[in-house]
């Protein structure tokens, strides 16, 4: 028996935690740091529940996250708001859906200060009927409607513009079961109303829309769109209705149903279409014909497309143009039998679309190997509720923003299983020939493309240190790892953050490792004791320029400089630290490498808790970074080819 092999300190497999740390068992049989309640809050408002994951079932995994809301809720429920309203309002998640029941919890099980906070935020978060509708189905599962519940939703239509009020009563009638006029007989806005009901101010013109959604009757004296959609209403030919489109700006909720396979109703729709809309409908109206080659609506179409300062007021999210794209360039629906023959402008559009939904990311200047887990369990549930966008599939969507910023970086597929850079002569591991492939994707493909070719590759089990692994046994210089996973790590013979020390002692390379969590689940690879790496959740439309910030050390503290090591190849806290930039650059300069400074304008946070506060976390060091020098060890906790003059 060799008791090495049944407890070291070196190499510590994932199936087991690390000697003197706080990790938890995962869901498949390793080992990881769990996240705090308040990081598993932002990974379920960004990411939700919908599909489960490999591990959990939808159910499951939506109990567990909703815990976690509660938690918050309970813990702060004034800073638990103020994260749903950041999220939602900023359009950071793919659906608003997660931030409508955790607002709707905390109106309903938080203390008397957060219920009004949260009600108060109703607007802010609930911008259109049918989010109001779903979190009025939402709230009755948390609390009955007192008159503070009333007054809110009371508030909700009382406080809007009358027109803006009477174009949301006709565009959303009924969702989710529910009915304006079921919430106004149960919030009776009203100045004068009786005993026990709040009492909200409304204006004469209010009343009078509120006495038509409510009782129907004639539209004299109410908003020109109402008059319209009565008008639509009884429309006897498309031709009348796509006038009435045209003269009244009616949605498409308003037309008759059997108009809308009218090419003149569309083309009369597409003049004044919101951006959510066009998105939605690009089929439809490439299968009606309004959208054909070297048409105007084809022009106007991809002009509004490239619009960036619309897509960013329509809080347009990347995942719902991805969504677009992968539907439009298929040429047939998810679910039914429509078949169209899809635009390559249109295709090309919405792919610049998807990059221009991030914003203008600033580049990092760093060394990056982008490293995307195609294992099993990155196969399984579904990203923002989009039916087929596995984890898997959208991490390489998320990768090519950032390979579209940096100048060159490495990316990778990882898994264990047969395959990969080390199914050449003997493996570094017993057991498995461990898979790890470089990719050719690039941002100069076609993102569905791209996307494509991650989906057909093999798969197998989780080992998330295979890319330090990789980076040191091929002796790549990288400073800054970033992989996307759900953490589910558990096949490997040594855990990804000492994979990382390993590297870093071997190569005298102060590297980083951002973990971008695909999954909404508790757990990551990040060391929460470790000042370089980060733990940030997937897909949320600040992720790219996080990672940027986070990799040129723009997230870390005012002045600070890199730290030596201990012999653990950890950042060592006692060590005496260099002063300012010029100190990281001479340090630098002396390993006869470019100096790593933030580019001229770069800026600092002062603190790295208030720059992550929004997104993800940051080690407990405080970010401040260690010196590079490499050690030579007489022992290592993986095995490695005969050094070079750098990997030694």
């Amino acid at each position: 028996m060799s008791y090495l092999k049944r407890f070291g300190t070196h190499r510590v497999p994932q199936s087991a935690p690390l000697p003197g740390s706080s990790q938890v068992p995962n869901s498949a049989g390793g080992y990881a740091w769990g996240i705090d309640d308040w990081a598993r809050l932002r990974r379920f408002l960004i990411l939700g529940s919908e599909g489960g994951s490999y591990y959990a079932s939808e159910k499951n995994l939506t109990r567990k996250s909703a815990k976690a809301v509660a938690n918050c809720v309970a813990q702060d429920g004034l800073r638990a708001v103020a994260e749903i309203v950041a999220v939602s309002t900023d359009g950071r998640a793919p659906k608003n859906d997660p931030a409508i029941l955790a607002l709707a919890l905390a109106a309903g099980r938080g203390d008397e200060a957060t219920r009004k906070a949260a009600l108060e935020a109703l607007p802010r978060v609930c911008r259109t009927s049918t989010h109001l509708f779903q979190f009025a189905v939402f709230v009755e599962a948390f609390r009955g409607w007192g008159r503070s519940l009333r007054r809110g939703i009371a508030r909700w239509y009382a406080e809007q513009p009358v027109d803006a009020l009477a174009y949301q009563a006709v565009k959303y009638r009924q969702r989710e079961g529910v009915t304006h006029r079921d919430l106004l007989r149960l919030s009776h806005p009203a100045t004068s109303v009786s005993a026990r009901n709040p009492t909200v101010e409304v204006s004469a013109e209010h009343g009078r829309l509120f006495e038509w959604i409510a009782r129907g009757g004639s539209a004299d004296g109410l908003p020109h769109i109402v008059e319209g959609f009565v008008r639509a209403q009884s429309a006897a030919s498309p031709k009348e209705s796509a006038e009435l489109v045209r003269e009244y700006r009616l949605p498409r909720e308003a037309v008759r149903s059997e108009h809308l396979a009218s090419q003149d109703v569309w083309e009369a729709l597409l003049e004044d279409m919101p951006m959510t809309a066009l998105i939605r409908n690009l089929a439809t109206m490439t299968r009606i014909g309004v959208l054909a080659p070297r048409s105007t609506a084809r022009a106007k179409v991809i002009e509004q497309l490239g619009d960036t300062e619309r897509l960013r007021k329509a809080r347009v999210h990347p995942i719902a143009l991805l969504a677009a794209l992968r539907t439009y360039q298929s040429g047939r629906g998810a679910r039914g039998t429509h078949r169209w023959n899809p635009l390559g402008g249109v295709v090309d559009a919405l792919d610049a679309a998807f990059y221009a939904a991030f914003g203008n990311v600033e580049p990092s200047g760093r060394r990056m190997l982008l490293a995307l887990d195609v294992s099993g369990s990155m196969t399984w549930g579904e990203i923002g509720g989009i039916p087929g966008l596995t984890p898997r599939d959208a991490s390489a969507a998320l990768a090519l923003v950032t390979a579209a910023t940096e100048e060159e970086p490495e990316i990778l597929g990882f898994f264990t299983g047969k395959g990969g850079f080390l199914k050449r002569g003997r493996p570094l591991r017993w057991g498995y020939d461990d898979g790890l492939t470089p990719l050719s994707i690039s941002p100069r493909q076609r993102l569905d493309d791209a996307v494509k070719a991650v989906s057909d590759l093999p798969f197998g089990g989780t080992d998330c240190a295979l890319p330090m692994l990789y980076a040191q046994a091929q002796e790549r210089e990288i400073d800054t790892f970033v992989i996307y996973t759900d953490s589910e790590t558990w096949a490997g013979k040594i855990h990804p953050a000492d994979a990382l020390r390993a590297y870093r002692r071997a190569s005298g390379i102060d590297a980083s490792l951002v973990v971008v969590g695909m999954v909404s689940n508790g757990f990551s690879i990040a060391d929460p004791n470790d000042g370089g790496m980060l733990d940030v959740v997937g897909f949320d439309t600040a992720t790219p320029q996080l990672i940027s910030d986070f990799a040129r050390g723009a997230l870390r503290e005012e002045g600070a400089a890199r730290r030596p090591y201990n012999q653990r190849g950890e950042r060592d806290a006692s060590a005496p630290r260099a002063q300012g930039a010029a100190a990281e650059g001479a340090a630098a300069l002396g390993k006869g490498r470019p100096a790593r400074v933030p580019p001229a304008g770069a800026s600092r946070a002062a603190a790295p808790g208030a720059a992550l506060a929004a997104t993800g976390r940051v080690g407990r060091n405080g970010g401040a970074a260690g010196d590079p020098r490499p050690l030579h060890l007489a022992r290592r906790p993986i095995e490695i080819p005969a050094c070079s003059q750098r990997f030694c």
